[in-house]
């Protein structure tokens, strides 16, 4: 996941999301002097950030409050793909992780993290979980293992004014990469504007490589017998990249500014230069907050565009209860998950509470959707909960919040994604610079180099 990806999933959510930092030493679990169990969770804010902080304590002793008996111990450890692994396996981790969605498979599949579904059903709501939401939390069996915070789906952004100047129908957005070609197209040559722009630097381009082929049918990663490989020379991967080469170089509706990443594409779009991107509708408030988009009436935002794989992107945090935890600590865990992530994520008194308080703020955006964590009639009532105080238009988001349920959510590549988007970075910079550039030859050559190093970190 790209940081500003994960910075426009977090403002302004109804959780505690705060950007984390800094390593706090951990020390085996024990029970307090008075017979306490002490729970050590990740997710405590540095001092640096008082107000989430604030927020933090006051979440702890509500709990303790509510739960006699259980003492919450804050951490700042924050996952870090290079230590993460061995400090699992040492078993030196606290008794909640937090972790992105690329690692809850792995773990799964490894053994590493303990089920909750039992716990997690002696919630009254259980039931009301959005299933798309859990599913990458769980395993063949449909025992779930962590709990969401956050969650997104990436769709299609869009900019309404240039679809109007081109004469295409701004509430009719692409559902189909035929019809985002021709729709880009239409922008560039009436307009002057890029008509889409793809990401293509600092392991962005990879990273929309792989929800590009996913809108395709492919994948950019597998598992057999425990061990991962890429898998980039596929079918629909081949057809992504050809799709993006023939927008470059037949139909020159990609802009001339090649190489971007995404702070790139979305000062762009706010500036009224950019017809399409793919993104989620999350980077309105980076659009509106950070690039001061004139008029954000223009923002247009669709689900993903498909090709035959009926699927996309997701991503956001996932809190966990490692293998190291014991029986009592692990009933503590669950007690916290479902208090600090599920419950505010639930209420409509929060959600309103924390609407009423963003909109004070002229230069907040309430009313953004996001990938609704549990059922439709849940996230109905948070919808009328919030109303008094939307200050966004939320039939430019319709197209995006109709097409949604309709998708498969895939995560992004479970081991070391970050490997396979350095080695497609280059791949889709070669294809946007280079006329003659060999799809074939490219995917083989990143495949050949990525899979010698996951094969290696493997051993």
């Amino acid at each position: 996941m790209s940081p500003i990806s994960r910075r426009a999933a977090v403002i302004g959510c109804m959780a505690v999301t705060l950007a984390l930092s800094g390593c706090a030493a951990v020390t085996p679990s024990k029970s307090g002097s008075n017979g306490d169990v002490v729970l050590r969770v990740q997710g405590m804010p540095p001092a640096t950030d008082k107000p989430g902080l604030a927020l933090f304590k006051k979440q702890v002793t509500d709990f303790e409050k509510a739960n006699p008996g259980i003492k919450v111990q804050g951490s700042t450890t924050v996952f870090d793909p290079l230590t993460f692994s061995a400090k699992l396996a040492g078993g030196s981790v606290e008794d909640v992780i937090k972790v992105p969605l690329t690692e809850p498979q792995r773990l799964i599949q490894q053994k590493q993290v303990q089920p909750i579904t039992g716990q997690l059903k002696a919630w009254d709501h259980f039931k009301e979980f959005n299933p798309q939401v859990l599913k990458p939390l769980s395993d063949s069996t449909g025992d779930v293992y962590g709990v969401p915070q956050n969650p997104y789906a990436q769709g299609l952004v869009y900019n309404r004014a240039l679809f109007k100047k081109a004469g295409l129908d701004p509430d009719k957005p692409p559902a189909t990469w035929d019809e985002v070609r021709t729709a880009a197209k239409r922008i560039s040559e009436r307009t002057g504007k890029a008509g889409f722009v793809q990401e293509s630097k600092e392991n962005q381009g990879g990273w929309q490589l792989t929800m590009l082929s996913y809108a395709f049918g492919g994948d950019l990663e597998t598992q057999q017998g425990g061990t991962y490989s890429a898998t980039f020379t596929g079918e629909a991967t081949q057809k992504a990249l050809g799709l993006l080469k023939d927008m470059r170089w037949k139909d020159k509706s990609l802009g001339k500014n090649l190489l971007n990443n995404q702070t790139d594409v979305i000062k762009s779009f706010a500036a009224g230069q950019v017809g399409m991107f793919m993104g989620s509708p999350g980077t309105y408030r980076l659009a509106k907050m950070q690039f001061s988009m004139e008029n954000m009436d223009d923002f247009g935002a669709a689900p993903l565009p498909q090709a035959g794989g009926n699927a996309t992107l997701t991503g956001g945090d996932i809190y966990m209860v490692p293998k190291s935890a014991d029986t009592k600590r692990a009933a503590a865990a669950v007690k916290w998950l479902t208090f600090a992530y599920a419950q505010p994520q639930y209420s409509t008194e929060a959600a309103a509470a924390q609407a009423k308080a963003l909109s004070a703020d002229p230069k907040s955006a309430v009313g953004v959707p996001t990938l609704p964590v549990f059922d439709t009639a849940r996230q109905t009532a948070i919808n009328a909960a919030i109303k008094p105080y939307v200050n966004v238009n939320a039939a430019h988001f319709k197209p995006y919040t109709d097409g949604l349920s309709k998708l498969e959510l895939k995560p992004e590549p479970p081991y070391q994604a970050q490997q396979l988007y350095t080695a497609l970075d280059t791949v889709v910079q070669a294809v946007l610079t280079k006329r003659d550039a060999d799809i074939p030859a490219l995917l083989a050559a990143a495949e050949k180099d990525v899979n010698a190093k996951l094969a290696s970190a493997q051993k």
